[in-house]
């Protein structure tokens, strides 16, 4: 059956918003053109200078979102939620939307991925690119897709830069949220023991598991579907979850259960509209260990409260 595509045109100004309310409309991946930056990406990840002359004629001024929506969902509730949150926002939007068979979506995919260094140690690969030469970095082979996490995203990628640094080696990592994966299989990549991921959406735990095979830690790397509550057990010492600032506020009071007295959690999917508010809901059991910030989103590396230690924030 033909999935529809909505896309949503907004202010390049306006883009992390805009983003951030996609996200919350769909359990699977988005994209975004956004090309007001076009040159200086181009320039770091492709380490090209030369661009096709069709893309260097877009619109600056303007960005554009694509989401997906599975035929068995509601288009009009997904279109509403759009309509009413960027209105909200003060979001100037349009959108338009037409039916795309699913094989041609993942495939559309592609012209906006290439093989792409994060942190210091760790190399996203699309499939389709077969001789990448890593350069000493670990690869992690993860395709665009049905699930939201492809490390493209500014969340993604500052989650992924706290885990080389809390990864010491031999660590359980919860991944809450799991998306594709990639947290959870990149933690593995990096030393943890295991990783345990959980989502709601039963397509997104089936790619992460799909992606840990191909990454080679199918046995070190589980995802099942449900709620955090119904479905982990146990403590660990690192929790990661890239999510949105309403699910990682909902969080703050159960998720200690899941945490040894020492382990770091890690959160981002946080706009910085909301920094405050995920700062105030996790004030009374968690310190922040570390504050980081990229394309106007932001991660905190927490840990549990401890009676006389006294925790120092870097940003």
């Amino acid at each position: 059956m033909d999935w529809t595509e909505i896309s949503v045109e907004v202010g390049a100004d306006r883009i992390d918003d805009a983003a951030a309310i996609a996200n919350m409309t769909v359990p699977y991946g988005i994209y975004i053109e956004d090309y007001s930056t076009l040159e200086q990406e181009v320039l770091e990840i492709a380490h090209i200078d030369l661009i096709d002359e069709a893309l260097l004629r877009q619109d600056r001024t303007k960005a554009k979102i694509h989401l997906y929506i599975d035929p068995e969902d509601n288009i009009g509730e997904a279109v509403q939620f759009l309509r009413e949150r960027l209105t909200a926002a003060g979001i100037a939007y349009t959108i338009d939307q037409s039916s795309v068979k699913e094989d041609d979506w993942l495939n559309n995919w592609r012209k906006f991925f290439r093989p792409m260094p994060v942190g210091e140690r760790l190399l996203i690969n699309p499939s389709w690119f077969t001789d990448t030469d890593p350069k000493g970095r670990l690869i992690l082979n993860i395709d665009p897709g049905l699930a939201f996490g492809t490390g493209k995203h500014e969340t993604t990628r500052l989650c992924m830069e706290a885990l080389e640094r809390c990864v010491k080696g031999g660590e359980k990592v919860l991944d809450v949220g799991c998306g594709s994966g990639i947290l959870g299989i990149a933690a593995v990549k990096l030393g943890a023991e295991s990783a345990y991921g959980v989502d709601i959406d039963e397509t997104a735990v089936r790619t992460a598991n799909e992606n840990a095979a191909v990454n080679g830690v199918k046995d070190r790397f589980t995802a099942v579907a449900g709620d955090l509550v119904e479905k982990v057990t146990g403590k660990y010492e690192i929790v990661v979850a890239n999510i949105v600032a309403d699910a990682i506020i909902a969080l703050s009071d159960a998720v200690g259960d899941f945490m040894t007295q020492d382990a770091v959690y890690i959160v981002s999917g946080i706009i910085d509209t909301r920094a405050d508010d995920v700062r105030q809901a996790v004030r009374d059991s968690f310190e922040i260990a570390e504050e980081n910030t990229l394309g106007g989103w932001y991660c905190f590396v927490l840990r549990k409260k401890q009676e006389g230690r006294s925790m120092t924030t870097d940003h």
